[in-house]
């Protein structure tokens, strides 16, 4: 059974989804909304209670400013929000790229409603060597996102990632006319998430401190990208080996029950 619901904040209106029953675990996106995580959450739901929600200012979860920035901490408090009244927590946290800076940010703010959290590649840009250079690259696709050159800026994005995409892939994804709804999330992620999630510094002895089991995820398909440079760094930094994932980036849309499947393991600490 799957119960589609809201939750009023004071700034904003989330929405979430609850599905299954068992322990819970949250699956946290930025900007991926609850829909992209649908077939992962029906996987994971037959033994799972699995909480997904929309992030703030993104699809069906609404801001009352719409020019204020979704930074890491401000998301992670509305996650924390959302695990309180769903009342099943602690919980095991799932975050995907940018949503796995927020289950960071989570932990570092909330350890008391986070028992295991799987970052899966957060894009912390500034754990890098290079990070004045990774840092303006980001702000130049920001830029180029926010003047209107759509492509040129998913052109910069990829190239950034070292995920290879070929140039008639990107102008018919990202070249011609998207669904609106869809522009607007692009368009609020660029303006008001992004950077701050990339840019997101961790108090990494705070993080050490707290009682939370970490598990630091990158796909197996990942080697030699972005990602996999700024989870190695964490991980070294906070004295962790990262697991390996079915897939890459978004191995768990493109896999869910064999990513699935080895959530569970991970979990179970095998």
């Amino acid at each position: 059974m799957n119960t589609t619901a809201t939750l009023d904040r004071t700034d904003a209106r989330l929405h979430y989804e609850v599905r299954g029953s068992g322990p819970l675990i949250a699956l946290i996106g930025s900007p991926m909304d609850a829909d992209a995580f649908a077939p992962f959450a029906d996987e994971l739901a037959t033994d799972h209670t699995v909480l997904t929600t929309d992030p703030r200012g993104i699809k069906r979860s609404s801001v009352t400013d719409p020019d204020q920035d979704s930074g890491p901490a401000l998301r992670a408090a509305d996650v924390a929000a959302l695990i309180e009244h769903v009342g099943a927590g602690p919980a095991a946290v799932f975050g995907s790229s940018g949503g796995a800076v927020t289950a960071l940010a989570l932990v570092q703010a909330r350890p008391d409603l986070v028992d295991v959290v799987i970052a899966h590649e957060p894009p912390l840009l500034d754990l890098l060597p290079d990070r004045v250079e990774q840092l303006q690259t980001a702000d130049r696709l920001i830029a180029l996102a926010l003047s209107g050159d759509r492509l040129g800026a998913w052109r910069t994005f990829f190239a950034q990632a070292n995920i290879e995409m070929p140039e008639e892939m990107l102008v018919q994804w990202f070249g011609g006319d998207a669904d609106p709804q869809h522009l607007a999330d692009e368009q609020f992620w660029f303006g008001h998430e992004y950077r701050g999630s990339v840019g997101w510094q961790p108090d990494i002895d705070a993080l050490r401190g707290v009682p939370t089991r970490f598990v630091l995820g990158i796909g197996e398909e990942s080697v030699g990208q972005l990602c996999e440079r700024t989870t190695t760094a964490l991980g070294r930094l906070l004295d962790v080996e990262p697991t390996r994932f079915p897939g890459d980036h978004t191995g768990f849309v493109d896999h869910p029950e064999e990513f699935a499947t080895r959530l569970r393991s991970v979990l179970a600490g095998v």
